[in-house]
């Protein structure tokens, strides 16, 4: 899937604070592990659990994603550099026979630079989220595969460096995905999320919610 390669111009809202990534690319090659975006469908896509803390459901594609927070428990989130005005939280694929918890330092470093933080918590189930029809037929065509959809495993991690240490850059194992990162309240996250996430992002704050107050 092909990413965007220059900066969307977008003017963020008033959080707390806003770093923005100069996008030079390594000279090599790269394979992506990552699922994103193609489009954004009209309605919300379906989310649902698995009471299996080991094993995810039969037909999605195993990803993970990072709740990471701040002292002040702010939650890390960045924007989308193929979708305009859309914010996430860190996520990613996990290879094959990797560990979920290997795979979630693995993701954080390499989207966001970032090593200083411990995990803290993990959602005891995985959060699953259908394809849209659109985006699942791309993705049949490009990866040659017949996911349903994702299935995530969530980890809360605490950030304990500074924020320069952050870098959208990643650690240049990866090309770019965000230009834009933000610490933002709960209900900011959800806000600006893309709509087929909103459902899993409630999910995962619900889960981890003793840890934000």
């Amino acid at each position: 899937m092909s990413i965007c390669r220059s900066l969307l111009h977008f003017n963020p809202p008033p959080l707390q604070r806003i770093n923005t990534a100069t996008l030079i690319f390594p000279h090599r090659s790269r394979k992506l592990r990552k699922f994103t975006a193609l489009s954004l469908p009209t309605p919300l896509s379906s989310v649902s659990s698995s009471s299996s803390m080991g094993t995810p459901p039969e037909g999605y594609r195993r990803n993970v994603g990072i709740c990471l927070i701040s002292p002040s428990k702010k939650i890390f989130a960045a924007s989308r550099l193929d979708i305009p005005d859309t914010w996430q939280m860190p996520q990613g694929g996990i290879d094959e026979s990797e560990d979920p918890k290997s795979a979630v330092i693995r993701e954080l470093r390499e989207e966001t630079g970032v090593t200083s933080a411990d995990i803290v918590a993990e959602a005891p189930y995985w959060l699953t989220y259908d394809f849209p029809p659109d985006v699942r037929e791309k993705l049949n065509r490009q990866w040659g595969s017949d996911w349903k959809g994702q299935a995530q495993k969530w980890f809360l991690l605490k950030f304990t460096g500074k924020d320069e240490e952050v870098n959208l850059l990643g650690d240049g194992t990866e090309k770019p995905e965000f230009g834009q990162w933000s610490w933002m309240s709960p209900q900011e996250l959800v806000d600006h999320a893309v709509d087929f996430k909103k459902p899993v992002y409630s999910e995962v704050l619900k889960v981890f919610s003793s840890y934000l107050q």
